[in-house]
């Protein structure tokens, strides 16, 4: 009975986030090349689209990459396991829809909105952690040898947990507050530093692992360098030339150094609705994974 009560919960808040996504792109109008969005600008993105790979089992929402060269994708009740040739390595159901995914070592990170599930090598569910707080929606998760952390959009903060999945430390009260206008919170860590989206101020910040906020980057705007609109940029992930960064309004991936300097557009003239940006991930900064939840499609960027 309390599994069905946590099912139903999970359903009505994904029902909730997915409902504000399809506001926000029909508020926006359809889908259209970005160079109708930058009166003026004509930027060339330095990577193309290798490929693509069409989701048909369910929703695609999230997307990791291992040191492997394994990718993960997740969406709706399932989490998969492909190479990097895309070939289904398995598919591991769950309980709750998956909205993010991070892999370290030998474990996969599933977040829903309220639990993270730990998943191993071979697609077994070998855990299961929270939920942490009362209205928690969690929107990101990463990992690292020592900790797990995850956004939580919802009560608008970091939480960083112990391998054990017990709560270490949290960001986000007191003086230094998240603006998270919208459900877009993403996060990353690296050994002893967090990474994470403060939206509503578009900009990228880093804190340390015991809580304490370090710098920043990051302004509003349409240049190449800067974030457009409303709140972002709403997913990163970390790679070894800096961050590849995911904006929505204007829907572009750049890569940027990690002082946040423009290096690159990974995709900026396309096709995809301005409203619904792609989760990223790359493990080597080689190859860069888009997942698009507007078309159910994984696009594979590789430069020029």
């Amino acid at each position: 009975m309390k599994k069905d009560a946590a099912a139903i919960f999970s359903l009505v808040i994904l029902l909730a986030f997915m409902g504000y996504m399809i506001y926000d792109a029909f508020r926006a109008g359809p889908a259209v090349s970005n160079t109708t969005s930058k009166p003026g600008r004509d930027y060339v993105a330095d990577w193309e689209v290798e490929r693509t790979f069409s989701v048909t089992s369910g929703s695609l929402s999230s997307v990791a990459a291992g040191q492997d060269g394994n990718v993960f994708l997740g969406g709706g009740l399932h989490v998969s396991a492909m190479t990097k040739d895309l070939k289904e390595l398995w598919t591991v159901e769950t309980e709750e829809s998956i909205t993010a995914l991070a892999v370290s070592g030998d474990t996969v990170f599933a977040a829903s909105s309220e639990l993270i599930y730990l998943i191993s090598p071979s697609g077994k569910l070998i855990g299961e952690w929270g939920p942490y707080e009362a209205d928690c929606l969690i929107t990101s998760v990463s990992a690292s040898p020592r900790h797990v952390v995850f956004a939580d959009a919802g009560n608008k903060r970091i939480f960083v947990l112990n391998k054990g999945g017990e709560v270490v430390t949290m960001m986000g009260q007191g003086d230094e507050r998240f603006v998270i206008p919208s459900p877009y919170f993403d996060v990353a860590v690296s050994g002893n530093l967090v990474f994470a989206t403060n939206t509503g101020y578009r900009r990228i910040e880093t804190w340390s692992i015991d809580g304490r906020k370090l710098s920043e980057f990051g302004e509003a705007g349409t240049a190449s360098g800067a974030f457009c609109g409303c709140c972002n940029p709403v997913h990163f992930a970390i790679v070894p030339q800096g961050f590849i960064t995911a904006e929505k309004g204007i829907n572009r991936i750049k890569i940027l150094d990690k002082e946040g300097k423009f290096i690159a557009f990974v995709s900026v003239n396309n096709d995809f609705n301005q409203s619904v940006p792609l989760d990223v991930a790359s493990a080597d900064g080689e190859t860069i994974y888009g997942a698009n939840s507007f078309d159910n499609k994984l696009y594979v960027f590789k430069r020029k």
